[in-house]
C-alpha cells in the first residue's frame, strides 16, 4: 500500500487532468447519477469520458481486486479517494445495482468465471443490472415465489434452466441488461429450500417488459414475463436449491442502499433550504428566528436526525469496506431512513401549503410540481425492497433473539 499522502498527491494530479469541470456538484446518492449499460444515453459526453477514465484506474469500484477490474485501494487510500471527489464536488463516475447489490454478492459466492465475466464490465459500466425477486403472490413473502426454473440436460444446446414465471416491481428492468432472478428449483422442498440464484441475459429469447404507472407519475417499476427463457447451467450463482443464502446476502445490500438513497446522503440534501422556505412561508420573529416555533422545531429535529442517520450509515459503509457483510442492522438502516425521508416530504408539503397539490398547467412552478411527484413516490418508500413489518421481523429474530 502507497502512504495515503503520497496517494494523494498521485490522485490530485490525475484529477486535474480527467476530472471535468460540467460534472461538478451534479449527481446525488445511490439512485441519481450514471447507470451505464447498453442502453444508456450521454446527453453529456463529460459523463462518459469521466466514467472510462475512472474505469481504466479501477476507481468505479475501488476496492475491488484488480483482477476483476476494481482498483485494488487500500480502505485509507479509499477514503483519500472519496475525500478528493468531494472536494471537487464530482459525482461517482457509475452507480447502480452492479456496484451495489449483483457485485458484492459475486465476490462472495460467485465461482471465478462468473466473476470474471460479469464484475470487470460492472466496473466498465458496460451492463446495467435488475432484480428478479418479488412476483405478484410473493412480494415481501419472498420465499414464497412461484417462477420455475426445470433442468433440461443434453442437446445440441447444453445443459440449461427452463425458466417460466413472471415478476413484479422489477424496477429499471425496460433499462436493464442482465437480471439477478430467484427462481424455484425444487417445489417439493420446504420454500426456502428449493429456491436457486439465477443470471440471465434480459435479450434472451423469451423475456418481455411491461412499465408500471405509479401515483407520481414516473415509472421505475416494471412487470417481468418469462416465458421458456434459457439459461445455462453455469449462472447459477452458489448451490441450487441453494439460492435462499445467497438472496439474504444481496438483500443486506439492498437495503442498505435503499436506506442511503432516501434517508442519507441523497434524501439528506430534501432538508437543505427548509429553513429559507419556511421563513418565505411563515416569516421570522423579532429576534430573526423562524416565526412558527413548532415548523422551527420540526426542521431542527428533522436535520439532527438527518445527520446522526448518515453518520451511522457511513460507519456500516466503512466496515462494509473493510470486508465486514452487512447484517441485519441493515432492516434496522431501512426502516429509518425510509420513514425519515417520509417525514422529510410531510415537512415540505407542510410547508409548502396549497402549493404542494399541483400535478401540471399554470400556477405552480417546476419546483413545486416536483414536490407533489416526490411526496406521492415516497409513500412506497417503507414497502419497497421489503416492507417495514417484514424487517420488523428480521430485527426481533435475528437481533433480538425474539422466538417466532
Amino acid at each position: 500500500m502507497a502512504d495515503p499522502e503520497t496517494f494523494r498527491t498521485e490522485l490530485r494530479a490525475w484529477l486535474e487532468q480527467h476530472a471535468p469541470a460540467s460534472l461538478a456538484g451534479s449527481g446525488g446518492g445511490e439512485l441519481e447519477g450514471i447507470w451505464g449499460g447498453r442502453k444508456a444515453v450521454w446527453s453529456n459526453p463529460d459523463a462518459k469520458r469521466w466514467l472510462d477514465a475512472c474505469a481504466e484506474r479501477g476507481f468505479t469500484a475501488p476496492e475491488w481486486p484488480r483482477p476483476y477490474g476494481g482498483g485494488g485501494l487500500s480502505r485509507e487510500e479509499a477514503k483519500v479517494l472519496r475525500q478528493e471527489l468531494a472536494q471537487r464536488r464530482m459525482p461517482p463516475p457509475l452507480i447502480g445495482f452492479g456496484l451495489t447489490m449483483i457485485g458484492p454478492v459475486l465476490l462472495q459466492f460467485g465461482t471465478e468465471a462468473q466473476k470474471r465475466e460479469h464484475l470487470p464490465k460492472i466496473c466498465r459500466g458496460e451492463i446495467r443490472w435488475c432484480q428478479g425477486y418479488s412476483e405478484p403472490g410473493a412480494g415481501s413473502d419472498l420465499a414464497g415465489l412461484q417462477t420455475r426454473a426445470v433442468l433440461v440436460t443434453g442437446g445440441p444446446e447444453g445443459d440449461h434452466y427452463l425458466v417460466n414465471g413472471q415478476k413484479v416491481w422489477t424496477s429499471y428492468a425496460d433499462q436493464a441488461d442482465w437480471m439477478f432472478c430467484l427462481v424455484r428449483t425444487d417445489p417439493e422442498a420446504r420454500k426456502q429450500e428449493g429456491i436457486t440464484f439465477l443470471l440471465f441475459d434480459m435479450e434472451s429469447p423469451g423475456v418481455s417488459v411491461k412499465p408500471i404507472a405509479l401515483i407520481s407519475g414516473s415509472s421505475p417499476f416494471c412487470e417481468t414475463f418469462l416465458s421458456d427463457v434459457r439459461v445455462p447451467v453455469a449462472n447459477v450463482v452458489g448451490k441450487v436449491n441453494g439460492g435462499w443464502t445467497v438472496a439474504k446476502a444481496l438483500l443486506a445490500h439492498e437495503r442498505t442502499m435503499i436506506a442511503d438513497a432516501f434517508g442519507g446522503a441523497s434524501g439528506g440534501g430534501r432538508t437543505r433550504g427548509l429553513a429559507a422556505r419556511a421563513r418565505e412561508a411563515v416569516g421570522v420573529a423579532a429576534d430573526g428566528a423562524l416565526a412558527d416555533a413548532s415548523l422551527r422545531h420540526r426542521i431542527a429535529q428533522a436535520e439532527m436526525d438527518t445527520r446522526a442517520f448518515v453518520l451511522t450509515t457511513q460507519r456500516a459503509r466503512d466496515a462494509a469496506r473493510a470486508g465486514h457483510a452487512p447484517g441485519p442492522e441493515s432492516s434496522m438502516f431501512k426502516i429509518y431512513g425510509t420513514e425519515l425521508n417520509q417525514r422529510r416530504m410531510e415537512l415540505q408539503v407542510s410547508i409548502a401549503g396549497p402549493q404542494a397539490l399541483g400535478w401540471e398547467g399554470p400556477g405552480f412552478d417546476e419546483a413545486e410540481l416536483d414536490l407533489t411527484r416526490q411526496w406521492l413516490r415516497s409513500r412506497g418508500n417503507t414497502i419497497e425492497g421489503g416492507t417495514s413489518e417484514i424487517q420488523l421481523n428480521i430485527i426481533a429474530k435475528r437481533v433480538l433473539g425474539l422466538p417466532d
